[in-house]
């Protein structure tokens, strides 16, 4: 028996871009559906169950930003693919911190909106495997944190480490190979599983971010260390 097609919804306020994406999508085996504005799309995610959102920052009403979210203050953890013609490093990292799960800018080639899809929806199914080899379900110690990939939760010595779903992530990257060096293009991949986002500078941002966070838990910021040149390595004792 076949598996059902994933369900996509593409909002966009601009008819030919939903249109375009949908036709090329559906050409792919995806169901689809659109939405034109944020109020709509919001509407329809608590009301449907869709495996992936491709949404535009700039809709009228409620943003991308927005809409992303009130899904997440819904409980509702669908994988968003942000679309944007605004392509800054910050922009970027606002996007993916407020919840999204990538990030493409405008304009686009359908080649790489279509690689970024699947890769994204080979994300969720690796994650649904009971298999796998990195399936959230891993206790992790090292440098006095302790590390729960099935709760999502870190702790030190004094308590819960406060960190977004990314610096987690990433946490877990490190201590999961704990003394060896990672470069940026590995940490894309293996904390986030973003296999074609080019900009690495994302990664030194969200690191500092981490650090601060350790910091704020007594913990020892120095634990993440750069190795110049190379990238980063979380520090065995």
């Amino acid at each position: 028996m076949s598996e059902a097609p994933a369900r996509i919804l593409v909002v966009d306020d601009e008819s030919s871009i939903t249109e375009f994406v949908r036709y090329n999508l559906r050409k792919e085996g995806y169901e689809v559906d659109v939405a034109a504005d944020g109020v709509t799309a919001v509407n329809m995610a608590t009301v449907n169950s869709y495996d992936l959102i491709v949404l535009d920052v700039m809709l009228p009403g409620w943003d991308g930003y927005e809409v992303t979210q009130r899904l997440r203050a819904a409980g509702i953890t669908v994988p968003v693919l942000f679309l944007s013609a605004r392509d800054t490093e910050l922009d970027k990292v606002v996007g993916l911190e407020i919840g999204g799960d990538d990030y493409l800018a405008k304009p686009f080639g359908i080649r790489e909106l279509v690689a970024r899809v699947k890769a994204l929806l080979r994300r969720i199914n690796t994650s649904d495997q009971p298999d796998g080899a990195t399936t959230g379900t891993e206790v992790i110690e090292a440098g006095g944190i302790t590390l729960d990939e099935a709760t999502h939760m870190a702790t030190g010595a004094h308590g819960l480490i406060d960190l977004t779903p990314r610096e987690f992530e990433l946490l877990a990257a490190l201590m999961r190979f704990a003394g060896k060096v990672l470069s940026r293009d590995q940490l894309l991949r293996d904390a986030w599983g973003w296999e074609y986002l080019v900009e690495t500078k994302t990664v030194d941002t969200h690191v500092k971010r981490l650090r601060d966070k350790l910091a704020a838990a007594d913990l020892d910021p120095s634990l993440v260390e750069t190795v110049r040149g190379y990238g980063y390595r979380f520090r065995l004792n």
